[in-house]
């Protein structure tokens, strides 16, 4: 018999509150949750598969909407390759964007470390933070 987890024990395993738990139930993320009698809710090993792909998508930048599109496409891989590959290829551009934005940044702010180690007067810092591009 496949082992099942009440919501305490997923979330101990997986690290997820209840109050997640609850929530991706509500938007469609966890479907067909079984419940006792008394309404607990019991998560299957498919479950936990589930809410272990949800949190990968997540630490890959993948929105929740986007999560359920990769979802139901994980249901059918080999006919949603095109999707998930322009989906994916998409996520890709924005993180790239992000880190050009974010090498940017970096640079900047190095830029008034510097002036401010080398400053006497004045706080090249708030100075920077003040100007206008």
């Amino acid at each position: 018999m496949e082992k099942q987890y009440q919501i305490g024990e997923i979330g101990s395993l997986l690290g997820l509150s209840a109050d997640t738990l609850r929530y991706y139930e509500k938007i469609g993320l966890l479907t067909n949750v079984q419940r006792t009698p008394a309404n607990t809710r019991l998560y299957s090993e498919k479950d936990v598969s589930r809410l272990r792909f949800i949190q990968r998508a997540q630490k890959m930048n993948f929105s929740l909407a986007e999560i359920k599109d990769l979802l139901s496409m994980r249901e059918d891989p080999q006919h949603s390759r095109t999707e998930v590959r322009e989906l994916t290829r998409h996520k890709l551009q924005e993180i790239e964007s992000h880190l050009k934005d974010l090498t940017t940044l970096r640079n900047e702010l190095t830029l008034l470390v510097n002036l401010c180690a080398g400053s006497e007067g004045g706080c090249p810092i708030i100075e920077g933070i003040e100007q206008d591009e």
